[in-house]
């Protein structure tokens, strides 16, 4: 660490002393240089403050208002919490799997090239390989529910596209039971992945065929018909990586570890370990040694580069529901396997909390009282936002 330099580095520091070294090699999509501008002005004032003013002392706290940027690593914390709550109501007392559905390095660029068609096509194709399979009376004949949400990087920040899933262990019959095979996950990992291989890559020749399919920068190469039918191949003649994880402990952890999953981001700021003038120096995992961690080292710009890859399209739905979890039937549903299965409902605490009584809940802030002087007689005002900058804001 060099003199002047932050001791504990965050993306947003990063952001700040390298975004235009990045510009000057690269060109960020709109989206991109969206959320770089709401990472560098997040909790600075640029978007308005709340101050607390104690009518008794006089002191003043001042609480500068987030980005709510789904790719910033400051904004995740409440929405996270917020949604971990609200799925406590849709949790049964059942065994659940984590399944992950990875697509092969091959195909990298032409995602990356096309990634709202393609990452829908990769939802959807996923979605359809669980309810066939479940549906079949070999391996379980049930309709089952799960939600997926979409991971595009590897350890190290690059780009890695792949789903994770967490589904119920069990489902509805036709006759309306609950079927369930227990502790057992009650599909072969195997047949997961060559079905869904199958479906990808018909669904991803019937968009090419569609045209639209668009295939510039690194994915030029596949415009062809002999190209594009050889990357295939190679496609077809591979092993796909779907791998499930075992079932989870009760019904609270199955809530914990989807919040971890569903408001993750490429990185969080207690991996950045150094910066320096030119470099940022980050843990990544060690897959070659049983997921230890070790660190690694790329230029300011690198780095940067390599977050906003996993920014992703404008109005992109990251989190989807399935099966017996489809919202438009998931009540109904609910109700009915809560009643099969003889399970309680988990009721949702944080509903109908205002923003006060939601700070003071999940992080003993009591914005009404003074820290000063004990009293509870502190008035809320708001201060208008601050003009923002590329480089940090400055007031308006």
């Amino acid at each position: 660490m060099v003199s002047g330099m932050p001791e504990n580095v965050t993306v947003q520091d990063v952001f700040y002393r390298f975004y235009g070294s990045y510009l000057d090699g690269n060109s960020p999509t709109p989206k991109q240089a969206k959320t770089a501008t709401h990472i560098m002005n997040c909790k600075t004032g640029a978007y308005g403050s709340n101050i607390s003013v104690c009518d008794d002392c006089g002191s003043r706290r001042y609480h500068h208002n987030s980005c709510r940027d789904r790719g910033c690593p400051m904004c995740q914390e409440l929405p996270k919490e917020k949604w971990i709550d609200a799925q406590k109501e849709d949790v049964l007392d059942a065994p659940y799997f984590h399944v992950v559905f990875t697509l092969p390095a091959e195909l990298n660029s032409l995602i990356y090239g096309n990634q709202k068609v393609l990452y829908d096509l990769l939802y959807r194709c996923s979605a359809d390989t669980i309810l066939t399979l479940s549906a079949d009376e070999k391996y379980l004949g049930a309709k089952v529910g799960f939600l997926s949400v979409l991971h595009t990087w590897g350890s190290n920040l690059g780009y890695h596209p792949h789903l994770h899933m967490v589904v119920l262990g069990g489902g509805l019959c036709e006759e309306g039971h609950w079927k369930t095979k227990g502790e057992n996950f009650f599909l072969p990992v195997k047949v997961i992945s060559h079905v869904f291989r199958g479906k990808y890559l018909a669904g991803l020749k019937e968009i090419r065929e569609s045209g639209m399919l668009t295939c510039h920068g690194e994915c030029e190469k596949y415009q062809g018909d002999d190209q594009f039918q050889s990357l295939m191949d190679n496609c077809y003649g591979k092993e796909w990586v779907t791998f499930s994880k075992k079932t989870f402990r009760d019904a609270t952890s199955v809530i914990e570890y989807l919040g971890r999953y569903t408001h993750r981001i490429a990185i969080s700021n207690h991996r950045i370990l150094s910066m320096d003038e030119e470099n940022v120096t980050y843990r990544v995992k060690d897959y070659k040694k049983d997921g230890g961690w070790k660190t690694m080292t790329v230029t300011g710009a690198e780095f940067i580069r390599r977050f906003l890859m996993h920014v992703l399209p404008k109005g992109f739905v990251r989190l989807r529901h399935y099966g017996l979890l489809c919202n438009r039937s998931k009540k109904e549903n609910m109700i009915k396997c809560r009643n099969l299965i003889g399970c309680e409902k988990y009721l949702s605490v944080l509903r109908n909390m205002a923003a006060d009584e939601l700070l003071k809940h999940l992080y003993g802030i009591d914005i009404h009282e003074c820290p000063e002087c004990g009293s509870r007689r502190c008035r809320q005002l708001k201060a208008r936002p601050m003009v923002h900058y590329r480089d940090g804001p400055k007031a308006a």
